[in-house]
């Protein structure tokens, strides 16, 4: 049995997308995203106090690349993964680490729009840079998605796979503050795997969201 250790519409979303779409035996323990992440028994399942953490086989995983790479070569490693020896192995683990960036610069946003307690301590100016770097990752995303291939429905020529998964959860998170106006093949790609059965399973209910909105417009200042 898989234990993930999760917060709705954090990072360990990723992992719960990954799951669903692996479709493996798991379970989830729904952790609030409080102080209580820095709890002695928290802290020996994730040292830095995030999610996702994971439980297998006896032993504890944490960072989304590192358990996204271990699921995939463990369970899907020409699905959901690529091999050492397929031709996309080397974009796979580009885009599955490149979802880190982006969820860097949302996470930057979230932390000015949502976490800070006291309007005082935000940053007109923190939200326009953090908000313009997404803009910058989208610019990457929208590149790949227009290279003139084949079936370019994907990141990868050779089909839908966990770098979709990782970069879409990115990008869910990322849409809470830059939109996709001038990204259309972002949007439409976004359209698609969005759609997925397990995509949808991973979503919050409403009384667990972190986001209260659909969207939050940088300051003026």
């Amino acid at each position: 049995m898989i234990t993930l250790h999760h917060c709705p519409q954090t990072r360990s979303m990723r992992t719960l997308w990954l799951l669903h779409e692996l479709d493996v035996p798991f379970q989830v323990q729904v952790h609030p995203f409080d102080k209580s992440l820095r709890a002695p028994e928290f802290l020996s399942l994730s040292p830095a106090g995030r999610v996702p953490a994971v439980e297998i086989d006896g032993e504890r995983m944490f960072e989304t690349g590192a358990i996204t790479e271990y699921l995939c070569d463990r369970f899907s490693p020409d699905g959901l993964g690529r091999s050492p020896g397929s031709p996309d192995r080397m974009a796979w683990l580009v885009w599955v680490h490149f979802a880190e960036t982006v969820s860097q610069h949302a996470a930057a946003l979230t932390q000015q729009h949502i976490v800070l307690y006291d309007d005082a301590m935000r940053s007109p100016t923190v939200m326009k840079l953090e908000a313009a770097r997404l803009g910058k990752c989208y610019d990457a995303i929208e590149a790949r998605l227009s290279t003139p291939v084949e079936n370019r429905d994907y990141l990868l020529t050779s089909g839908f796979s966990a770098a979709d998964i990782s970069v879409g959860q990115a990008v869910y998170m990322a849409r809470h503050f830059r939109d996709f106006d001038d990204h259309p093949e972002l949007a439409r790609w976004f359209a698609r795997i969005s759609a997925r059965p397990a995509f949808q399973a991973s979503l919050p209910e409403p009384a667990t969201r972190l986001y209260d909105r659909d969207f939050y417009p940088a300051w003026e200042g």
